[in-house]
């Protein structure tokens, strides 16, 4: 890609059928877990923000493709994943063999959820603080 893509339609325009037609499915299983996220172009590459956050992220190499869920989705789903090469936050598949929609589904709310949780926290510490 030579120019810096502004959106992901932009991004996923000059990758070849195979490669966009996995990623786009990917997409619609994302934005259907988390509706309210919004799309975005992060480090370069095709990204969901929720309250102004990152959320998951995705994106086409040369010989794969990759999600990128966060650490936490993909520990908590490893038995879900050993089909898959997965390393800490990232998930690789080949695009003829894109990942399930159930799955993606899945592992964006594992990673709502995570970010809830946190929040929590959050606020409770900051409570805690002032009180």
């Amino acid at each position: 890609m030579s120019r810096k893509p502004k959106t992901i339609d932009e991004y996923l325009a000059p990758l070849s059928s195979e490669k966009r037609a996995a990623l786009e499915k990917l997409r619609r299983a994302i934005r259907s877990a988390a509706p309210k996220a919004e799309e975005c172009i992060s480090y370069r590459v095709p990204a969901f923000r929720l309250g102004g956050r990152m959320l998951v992220a995705f994106g086409a190499a040369a010989n794969h493709c990759a999600f990128y869920p966060g650490a936490f989705p993909v520990e908590a789903h490893k038995n879900e994943l050993k089909a898959y090469d997965t390393s800490k936050g990232t998930i690789r598949f080949q695009a003829d063999r894109p990942l399930p929609a159930i799955l993606v589904r899945k592992l964006v709310r594992t990673r709502i959820a995570e970010r809830a949780a946190a929040e929590s926290v959050r606020q409770a510490s900051n409570v805690a603080a002032v009180g």
